[in-house]
C-alpha cells in the first residue's frame, strides 16, 4: 500500500518591513545608477584620453619642427671652419653658407603665414618639414660649396614655411587660452633650449664625425615628425591672399643687397658684379613699395608702417639681431680660426651665454611693466653697444674667463629688448595684423643678421684669407653705430608708457 505522501509545511515566512523593503530597493537603484554612471564616464574617458593624446601629439611634432629648424642655424656655425677646410669655399663661401639659409628664411617669411592658411596647417607643415629634410640630405651629401649653398637655400625655405605652421598647429591643438599659452610657452622654451644646444652639439657632431653629419641628424627627426603628422587630424584651409609680386620683389632685393655686400669685400666694391647686385638691390626695393602699394591684400600694408611704433620696432630688431648674430658668426670663428679651439671647445664656449639668455628673457616681460617698455628697449640697444664694445679687445691670448665675462652683455641686451619689442608691436596693429606684424619683425630681423653675417664675413678676411682682428673691430664699430641710432629713435619716436 503506497504510503501517503508527507506533507512539508512550507519554512515561516521572515517579516519584511516597508522601511528594509524601500532600502533594498534605494540600494538597488543606486547601484544600478552608479553602474550606469560609471559606463557612461568610462565611455566619456576614453575619447577625453584619446584627445588629451592627440593634443600631445600636435605639440610634440611643432616643437620637434621649430626646434631642428632652430639647431640647424647654431650648430653650422660651429662647422663652418670644417666645411671650409673639406670644400675650400674660402670666407666667401662660408658667408654664403649661412645667409643663404637666413636670407630665404626671411624673405618667404613674410608670405609662409598665409600659405600655411591656404594650405592647411598640417598640410604646409608636413611640406616645409619633407622639403627640408630632403636639403638637410643634399647639404650632406655636398660634393662643393656651390652644391652646398645652393641646398641651403632650399633649407632657408623650408624652415619659412615650418616656424609658421607648426605655431598653427599649436593654435589648433589647443581652444582652450590658458592651456594653449602654456603650450606657446613650451614651444618657445624649446627655442631657446635648442639655440643653446645647437653649438654643443654641432662641435660635437663636426669632431667625432665630421661637419656633415649635422645636417644627417635632421634626416631621423624629419622622419619622426611626419610619422608623428600621420596621427594629427587634418587642418581646415582659409581662404588668405597670395602675394606673389611682393614677394618676388623682396628676394630679389634682400639677394641683391647680400650679394654686394658679400662678395664687394672680396671682390672689390667697384666691380661690376657687385656694383649690379647692388642696383637690382635698389630697383626691387622700389619695384617691392609700388607692388604692395597697388595690390589690393599686400603682405606688408605701407600703412601699417605709418605708426611710429611699427617702424620704430621693425628697425631696432634689425639692429638687435644684426648684433646678437654678427656676434654669433664672429665669435664661433674666433675660438677655432684665432685661438685654435676644436669644435666641441667652441660649442661649450657658448653655453653661459644662452643660459644667460635664458634666464634674463624670463625677468623681461616683470622689467618691462615695472619700468615701461621703452626703458626696457633701450636698455637693451646700449647693452649691445657695451657689447661691441667689450668685445673691441679681444685678443688670440685674453683669458678664456675674461672672454666669458665680456660677453654677459651680448648675452643680456636681447634678452631684455626683445620680449617688450615684440609685445610693443602686438599692442600698436590691430588684432587682424598680428600675423603680419610677427611675419614682419621676424623678416626683418632675419635680414639684420643675414647682412651683419655678410659685413663681418667681407671685414675678417686677413692675409691668407684668415682671421682679421682690425676687421672684426671695424665690423663692431659699425654695428655699435647703427645701434646708437637706433636707441636715439626709440627715446624720441617712442611714447613713454
Amino acid at each position: 500500500m503506497p504510503s501517503t505522501p508527507r506533507l512539508v509545511p512550507p519554512p515561516p515566512s521572515i517579516p519584511v518591513s516597508a522601511s528594509l523593503r524601500q532600502s533594498v530597493s534605494a540600494s538597488v537603484r543606486g547601484s544600478v545608477r552608479q553602474s550606469v554612471r560609471a559606463s557612461v564616464r568610462g565611455r566619456d574617458a576614453e575619447p577625453e584620453t584619446k584627445n588629451r593624446q592627440r593634443k600631445g601629439v600636435e605639440l610634440i611634432a611643432a616643437l620637434l619642427g621649430f626646434t631642428v629648424i632652430t639647431i640647424d642655424v647654431s650648430a653650422v656655425n660651429i662647422a663652418l671652419p670644417a666645411i671650409r677646410d673639406s670644400l675650400s669655399g674660402g670666407m666667401a663661401g662660408l658667408q654664403w653658407v649661412v645667409d643663404a639659409y637666413t636670407l630665404m628664411f626671411a624673405a618667404l617669411m613674410l608670405s609662409a603665414g598665409a600659405l600655411a592658411d591656404r594650405a592647411g596647417a598640417r598640410r604646409a607643415y608636413a611640406w616645409g618639414v619633407a622639403l627640408f629634410t630632403l636639403a638637410s640630405l643634399a647639404c650632406a651629401l655636398a660634393p662643393g660649396i656651390g652644391v652646398l649653398v645652393a641646398a641651403r637655400v632650399a633649407q632657408g625655405g623650408a624652415a619659412a614655411v615650418v616656424m609658421p605652421a607648426s605655431l598653427a598647429l599649436v593654435r589648433q591643438a589647443y581652444d582652450d587660452a590658458r592651456a594653449r599659452a602654456r603650450a606657446i610657452a613650451l614651444w618657445t622654451v624649446g627655442g631657446s633650449v635648442a639655440m643653446a644646444a645647437g653649438p654643443v652639439l654641432g662641435g660635437l657632431l663636426t669632431d667625432a664625425a665630421g661637419w656633415r653629419s649635422v645636417f644627417l641628424l635632421n634626416l631621423p627627426v624629419g622622419a619622426v615628425i611626419l610619422g608623428l603628422l600621420t596621427r594629427v587630424p587634418r587642418s581646415p584651409r582659409r581662404p588668405a591672399a597670395l602675394d606673389a609680386g611682393g614677394q618676388l620683389t623682396a628676394v630679389l632685393a634682400l639677394a641683391g643687397l647680400a650679394f654686394a655686400v658679400i662678395e664687394g669685400g672680396h671682390l672689390g666694391w667697384t666691380k661690376a658684379p657687385v656694383l649690379a647686385a647692388g642696383a637690382l638691390a635698389v630697383v626691387s626695393g622700389f619695384a617691392f613699395r609700388t607692388v604692395e602699394a597697388r595690390h589690393p591684400m599686400p603682405m606688408v600694408p605701407l600703412g601699417m608702417l605709418a605708426d611710429r611704433r611699427v617702424s620704430v620696432a621693425l628697425a631696432v630688431g634689425f639692429a638687435l639681431n644684426a648684433a646678437f648674430y654678427g656676434g654669433i658668426f664672429i665669435l664661433g670663428l674666433y675660438y677655432q680660426q684665432l685661438r685654435g679651439m676644436s669644435g666641441i671647445e667652441a660649442g661649450l664656449m657658448f653655453v653661459p651665454m644662452s643660459a644667460v639668455v635664458t634666464g634674463t628673457n624670463l625677468v623681461s616681460p616683470r622689467l618691462a611693466e615695472r619700468v615701461g617698455r621703452r626703458r626696457v628697449i633701450v636698455a637693451g640697444q646700449l647693452m649691445f653697444i657695451v657689447a661691441m664694445a667689450a668685445m673691441l679687445p679681444l685678443s688670440a691670448h685674453t683669458p678664456v674667463w675674461l672672454v666669458l665675462v665680456l660677453l654677459l652683455p651680448l648675452s643680456i641686451g636681447g634678452a631684455i629688448a626683445v620680449p617688450a619689442l615684440t609685445a610693443l608691436l602686438m599692442d600698436a596693429v590691430p588684432a587682424e595684423r598680428a600675423g603680419t606684424a610677427s611675419g614682419l619683425l621676424n623678416a626683418l630681423r632675419q635680414t639684420g643678421g643675414a647682412l651683419a653675417v655678410a659685413l663681418f664675413g667681407s671685414l675678417l678676411v686677413g692675409t691668407g684669407d684668415g682671421f682679421s682682428l682690425p676687421g672684426m673691430r671695424i665690423g663692431l664699430l659699425a654695428v655699435a653705430v647703427v645701434l646708437l641710432v637706433t636707441s636715439a629713435l626709440t627715446r624720441v619716436l617712442l611714447p613713454r608708457g
